[in-house]
């Protein structure tokens, strides 16, 4: 692998880096870094997850990369495997952030899943360069300590799925709130030890993550407007069961405005669309604009 370095603040992709109280003057990395700014999640978790934690991990991290977001996590035993593969699965891209030199992949049973996650669009990242030496003991915590603050600057969200009390994946929660980043975490059985972290990032105020669109509708808005306009088109439709009424209407509620090309695109006479479109009037679906103009009435 062809090992490239960058400064974090002169790419599109990392410039958001800048949030961190320490920012890294390198990033080491091989595979791609997306060259423009995509929404980001991060989502981390328990080493030894449960099959609880498994099951949400893989669903957020899937439906996230279905989504188009880039799923960053530290390629770590257990939740962060989990939302490498499952990213991977869905096709999407995902990085992993590593807490040793780029060369090292830690664990060493990783390797295969670097080698695929590169091979697939996506990028192995560490402010460690080749010439780092492997750290031990305590000195190797710190790095991986260190690590989750670039996991969680990358990203526009982090999702805590699983986490003791006194996880290393509160570190990482704890660096989102420092930079702004939305934090979620996963509500759990009280009497988990997997879940006591998660259940006190909650308290404390993190947004509790119940099903994919509760992390879908924050790195994507325009979700929520897309389903609620669904929800409206359906409630008005309600109101006439002619198919060439609700034709025109969903016309208008799609944005045409113009009678003229509504009848054109819907081969209708002009004297059709006025009768048709009348009874929508009255009906209280449609409101006229003048000049043959038409907009859904709010």
């Amino acid at each position: 692998m062809e090992i490239k370095q960058i400064s974090p603040l002169e790419h599109n992709f990392t410039e958001v880096l800048k949030r961190l109280v320490l920012i890294p003057k390198t990033l080491y990395y091989y595979g791609k870094i997306p060259v423009l700014r995509r929404k980001t999640v991060a989502i981390v978790g328990a080493r030894r997850n449960t099959q609880y934690g498994h099951e949400i991990a893989y669903k957020a991290a899937y439906e996230a990369a279905r989504a188009g977001a880039v799923v960053v996590s530290g390629l770590a035993y257990g939740v962060d495997s989990i939302a490498h593969r499952a990213a991977l699965d869905a096709g999407g891209v995902t990085i992993g952030v590593l807490g040793t030199p780029i060369d090292q992949i830690y664990p060493a049973a990783h390797k295969k899943l670097a080698q695929e996650i590169v091979e697939k669009g996506g990028a192995i990242v560490s402010e460690y360069g080749q010439k780092d030496l492997a750290a031990g003991g305590k000195e190797m915590r710190a790095r991986f300590l260190a690590r989750n603050r670039i996991i969680a600057g990358l990203s526009d969200a982090v999702l805590v799925a699983e986490a003791a009390d006194h996880s290393g994946t509160l570190n990482t929660a704890m660096h989102a709130l420092d930079c702004g980043v939305e934090l979620l975490a996963v509500p759990g059985d009280i009497t988990r030890l997997t879940s006591v972290g998660c259940n006190r990032l909650i308290k404390q105020g993190a947004i509790p993550y119940t099903e994919p669109d509760d992390l879908l509708d924050l790195l994507f808005p325009e979700r929520i407007v897309k389903r609620h306009s669904k929800k409206l088109l359906n409630k008005l439709l309600l109101k006439t069961e002619i198919e060439v009424e609700r034709a025109i209407f969903r016309e208008i509620f799609d944005g045409a405005q113009d009678g003229d090309e509504i009848l054109k695109k819907l081969r209708l006479s002009a004297s059709e669309f006025a009768q048709v479109v009348t009874m929508l009037e009255i009906k209280g679906l449609v409101v006229s604009l003048g000049m043959n103009k038409w907009m859904v009435r709010g």
